[in-house]
């Protein structure tokens, strides 16, 4: 029998069902390998898991696949290193340049230029994330295709969520 085929994170399913609070008190905790794909698990099932670097709530479902980790890995130390280096740099370059008396750089000009470069860096740490691609081709160099259909996976998934949450609420 083949192995369940995973959905991608950020993708919403059709209507997930949820543990109410409090509702799986005095309940024997399930298996590990019995719980049905995509139902959430007990607090005491999720303990004995097997890979203690997760999530304690994230689904198996909803684990990035390696590739895709790789990937966001790669974009995220570029687009957050770069500016950061530039941020350490600017630094570096004033203090050379007004220890030397070659320039007289005021200290909130130093100030806002590393600033903005740390800012950039930040800037770079959502977009390494959102311009990954989830498909098996890793996509362009820049990615900036893969940013608008990464942030409509999210949305929907975040409209899913609050449906399930109203859902729950009502029942």
């Amino acid at each position: 029998m083949a192995p369940p085929r995973e959905r991608r994170p950020f993708v919403p399913k059709g209507s997930p069902k949820s543990v109410e609070p409090g509702s799986s008190s005095g309940r024997a905790a399930p298996k590990p390998g019995a719980a049905k794909p995509g139902a959430t698990q007990p607090a005491a099932a999720k303990e004995g898991s097997k890979s203690p670097g997760r999530s304690k709530g994230r689904a198996a479902s909803q684990v990035i696949p390696d590739a895709v980790a790789s990937r966001m890995a790669r974009r995220i130390a570029l687009a957050t290193g770069l500016p950061t280096l530039m941020g350490m740099g600017v630094f570096i370059a004033s203090y050379l340049l007004v220890s030397r008396h070659i320039l007289d750089i005021p200290p909130s000009a130093t100030l806002l230029a590393s600033g903005a470069c740390f800012l950039l860096g930040l800037v770079g740490l959502s977009y390494g994330v959102l311009s990954a691609s989830w498909e098996a081709e890793p996509g362009s160099l820049l990615g900036s295709e893969q940013i608008g259909v990464n942030i409509a996976r999210i949305r929907g998934s975040i409209r899913a969520m609050r449906q399930a949450g109203a859902d729950d609420s009502r029942g």
